[in-house]
């Protein structure tokens, strides 16, 4: 991006350090104009950071390139101003994308916790060609780029380096009223260095570390109100080619924050995020694919809300439930309105929300979350509830989190669930438990251990999202990080992690033992590398046949390397090799899976992005219904490729094809048998080989009106087809390209009108 000043009015790091020193603290602050150059007048009193260290290499040294950062709280927002010094001689990127898709840039983070009590905070990034991402941060170090927040930004740079400007208002996030006047703000700022993957930090926290959140810098400033008054009407004309149709729908979303201790979200006929595409999944397993939520109304604050119970994305609200699929088969669920509303108590921080869907079909969804600080502990407790008049069916799930923090080494997490529903008349009920307990020993070693009870009956599902139930779960983990490798090592830094766990059903089945050795690093040139090797001893899958019993399985094998390159001249590249086998011949018969992604940087505007993957499985154990399962060797194809156009600062173009092609020849069917063991059998009619194609294109054009005011105008196709015969996967991908099972022109406008 070129420089937005004159080059010979550019001030010296001396002079700017001098001149705002020289303005005195004591002065009111001057409006900050947010246009990326580091005025004095209007950073005068402003606190000046200079004690940015490294934290990726986490070294805890001074950073290789010299970071200032000023901090400022003004009436009308926090305001954070970088300067970043690089020479010419090292290289900056320049790539323009869109938001939230950062990859290996030159970027900065400001990283806030409003109430300065480590439970939730928001991270506001921009590179340097002026690109953002913004993402809420919960349970110390889990990012969720799901939410889009109002707030200024704006990148200069010159010669010596290069600058930016944020301001973020106050009313962006919910935040509990100071008794004394003046705000404790947690703060975490830094800065990436693409080309050689360096992060510079201050404090000195990472991520990294199981704690990080409770890790920011406290910063006293003045305590400000500001409120917030906006209504985001949307309009949505849709032409189905396929069903010869043309539907249009309207609705609006309301946000009121009057203070930071009481803010309202409101929607009628909601947006559902139609411009939207999810990434295209083919899943025969027993557990159904989670996918995130870009819907408006669900992300304005909704960090409170993000309560993670069990391991992977098992959580207490998911809120894909409000508008999924129906309970009678008809489609997606027809949102009627919604309400949440988001404040403090004191020093208890509360949230509501409740929805409400249309026809005989719709269910009423409620969830209420409350949090109490009291220093070294922190209490939350989260109730929840559906009715499902369809089901004849009422679910309410109950939950208690406690985090104990005695001292800078020791973090313990524990938390009890209960469930109860009501179907038909019958009633079920049953408890969830987890502890999580992390020890920094020192040195870069550190030890967690993870407890989990999940209950035969506990029911999230209404809801949250529960991978599984009836499960018992135990793993510890001892990891050491290292941080000052060899000379001459291709690692800048590297975290190796040794893990042993046990898996049994709640009842006391053996599902498997395991255990797992995994390397994260960071490379020298800028790109990281992950490999993990695993291997679970034999046992029993409880879930494959989906309550037609319990299957004895042998011994599996795991093994994945993943390698990514950051921006080299016009490439940048990324690569997966996996190693697996999984089915009833055990470790004799590995499948691999291999999957490469370049990308073709064209300028500082355009990106073209392939992916190629290739599978073959030659024991892919399937369940085909009932008790019976199937063994297919089977091989995947998928194609993918993608144009990102950034067309100014306000348009982009974004063309998207995903296509997956699926062949599987049955080897041997079976039944389970007495004791779980698997017994080979003829193979039914209906257990045969299969072949399938999907298609995913979009294209999509946007241009911003103001900001979370757009309007869109979109294609999109797709289609799946499955047949009962085994054919090629050249056919396959083929035949993909012509499926048209959903063709639709879609023209969107939103428009946020705000005080």
């Amino acid at each position: 991006m070129p420089c937005r000043c004159n080059p010979n009015d550019t001030m010296t790091l001396r002079a700017l350090t001098a001149a705002l020193a020289l303005a005195g603290a004591s002065l009111p602050a001057a409006a900050i104009t947010v246009d990326g150059r580091i005025d004095p007048a209007e950073w005068a009193g402003a606190r000046h950071v200079t004690e940015f260290v490294q934290v990726q290499p986490m070294t805890g040294g001074p950073g290789s390139l010299r970071t200032e950062a000023w901090i400022l709280a003004t009436p009308q927002g926090l305001a954070v101003a970088f300067r970043n010094h690089q020479p010419a001689g090292l290289p900056r990127s320049t790539q323009r994308t869109r938001r939230d898709q950062m990859g290996q840039l030159d970027r900065v983070n400001l990283m806030v916790d409003f109430d300065g009590d480590g439970r939730t905070g928001y991270d506001f990034v921009v590179a340097l060609p002026g690109g953002i991402a913004d993402e809420v941060i919960t349970s110390e170090r889990n990012f969720n780029d799901d939410w889009d927040g109002h707030w200024h930004h704006a990148t200069t740079q010159d010669a010596e380096g290069w600058s930016v400007e944020i301001l973020v208002p106050w009313h962006v996030a919910p935040m509990a009223r100071p008794q004394d006047g003046t705000r404790t703000l947690g703060i975490y700022l830094d800065r990436v260095v693409a080309h050689t993957g360096e992060r510079i930090a201050w404090p000195n926290a990472s991520f990294m570390r199981p704690r990080f959140l409770s890790e920011f810098a406290r910063v006293e400033v003045p305590h400000y109100d500001q409120a917030l008054l906006a209504v985001t009407p949307y309009v949505v004309g849709l032409n189905d080619n396929v069903a010869g149709s043309s539907d249009f729908d309207a609705g609006a979303d309301l946000f009121w924050k009057p203070s930071g201790q009481f803010q309202l979200s409101a929607t009628i006929n909601p947006d559902f995020g139609q411009v939207e595409s999810d990434d295209l999944v083919v899943n025969f397993g027993a557990v159904e694919t989670f996918f995130g939520d870009k819907r408006p109304f669900f992300t304005e604050n909704q960090g409170l809300f993000d309560v993670p119970f069990g391991a992977g994305n098992s959580r207490l609200l998911y809120t894909r439930r409000i508008g999924g699929n129906a309970d009678d088969g008809s489609g997606a669920g027809d949102v009627a309105a919604a309400v949440k509303l988001n404040g403090s108590l004191g020093q208890v921080r509360y949230g509501l929300l409740a929805a409400s869907e249309k026809g005989e079909a719709g269910r009423d969804f409620f969830a209420l979350r409350a949090t109490r600080d009291f220093g070294a502990h922190d209490l939350g407790t989260m109730l929840t509830h559906v009715e499902r008049p369809w089901l004849e069916r009422e679910a309410s799930v109950a939950s208690v989190d406690h985090l104990w923090t005695p001292d800078g080494s020791w973090t313990l997490r524990n938390q009890a669930v209960a469930s109860k529903s009501t179907t038909a008349g019958l009633r079920r009920n049953d408890l969830g438990l987890q502890s999580r307990i992390d020890w920094l020993m020192g040195d870069g070693w550190r030890q967690q251990l993870y407890l989990l009870h999940l209950g035969d009956e506990l029911e999230l599902n209404d809801i949250g999202y529960l991978d599984r139930n009836n499960f018992n779960y135990a793993r510890y983990e001892l990891a050491r990080r290292e941080d000052a490798p060899a000379e001459g090592s291709r690692y800048a830094s590297y975290e190796t992690r040794w893990a042993v766990s046990n898996r049994t059903s709640a009842s006391g089945l053996h599902i498997a033992n395991a255990a797992a050795v995994q390397r994260y690093a960071e490379l020298r040139d800028g790109g990281d590398e992950f490999w993990d090797v695993a291997m679970w001893s034999a046992g029993n899958d409880d879930r494959i046949t989906r309550g037609n019993g319990v299957v004895r399985v042998p011994e599996k094998l795991y093994a994945f390397w993943e390698r990514s390159r950051p921006q080299r001249g016009a490439w940048s590249l990324e690569g997966m090799v996996r190693v697996a086998a999984e089915g009833l011949e055990g470790a004799s018969k590995p499948g691999l899976e291999l999957y490469f992604e370049p990308t073709l940087h064209l300028g500082e505007a355009l990106a073209i992005e392939f992916g190629l993957g290739l599978e073959h499985e030659p024991d892919w154990l399937l369940w085909r219904g009932g008790n019976r399962l199937g063994s297919f060797r089977a091989d995947t194809a998928t194609a993918n490729a993608s144009l990102q156009w950034q067309l100014g600062s306000r348009q982009e173009l974004r063309v998207k094809l995903e296509t997956i092609a699926l062949d599987a020849r049955l080897t041997q069917a079976w039944e389970v048998g007495p004791g779980g063991r698997p017994v080979p059998v003829a193979a039914p009619a209906d257990v045969t080989d299969f072949s399938l194609a999907n298609l995913g294109f979009q294209v999509r054009w946007r241009y911003e009106l103001a900001p979370l005011s757009d309007l869109y105008v979109v294609y999109s196709r797709g289609g799946l087809a499955e047949d009962g015969v085994s054919r090629s996967l050249a056919d396959l991908l083929g035949d993909a390209t012509s499926l048209r099972d959903a063709e639709q022109v879609l023209v969107k406008l939103s428009y946020r009108f705000a005080n």
